[in-house]
This record gives structure tokens, sequence and C-alpha cells, in this order.
């Protein structure tokens, strides 16, 4: 897995392994239109295997949640 959390870096946010590129930073270039050669292109230190392993994660992530009981709890 290319993602881990230390308390150490950027207060135990998850990161790209190695890094000190936060999940939620990928998210949000995705979200701003970005593709994966834009974000390499930002961040040369990172590696494609890496972001895209995140992205993959993150799709199963977002996959698994059931929006219905999501959208209960906001009641």
């Amino acid at each position: 897995m290319s993602i881990e959390s230390n308390p150490e870096i950027l207060g135990g946010k998850p990161v790209i392994k190695g890094t000190r590129i936060s999940v939620e930073l990928i998210l949000e270039l995705v979200q701003a239109g970005y593709s994966v050669d834009e974000i390499l292109k930002e961040y040369p230190h990172l590696k494609r295997d890496a972001l895209l392993d995140v992205l993959r994660f993150v799709r199963r992530v977002h996959e698994s949640v059931k929006y219905e009981k999501v959208k209960a709890l906001e009641a």
C-alpha cells in the first residue's frame, strides 16, 4: 500500500508513503480536473505507481460506502 499515516508527518493525515503529499491534496487536485500526468508534472518526485495505487484505493473506498446510510445520518 502506498498510503501511510504517521503522527510525525502532517499531524497523522494519510499521505503517499515516503512523501508529505496528503491523500486529501491528491483528491483536491483530481476534483479540480488535474490528470495523472498533470499531478506528476506538479510533483515530479511522486512515483506514478504510488499515485495510481492511491487513486485505486480511494475508488474502492468510494464504491464501498452505502450513501443511503450516510443520508439517513444527516436527517
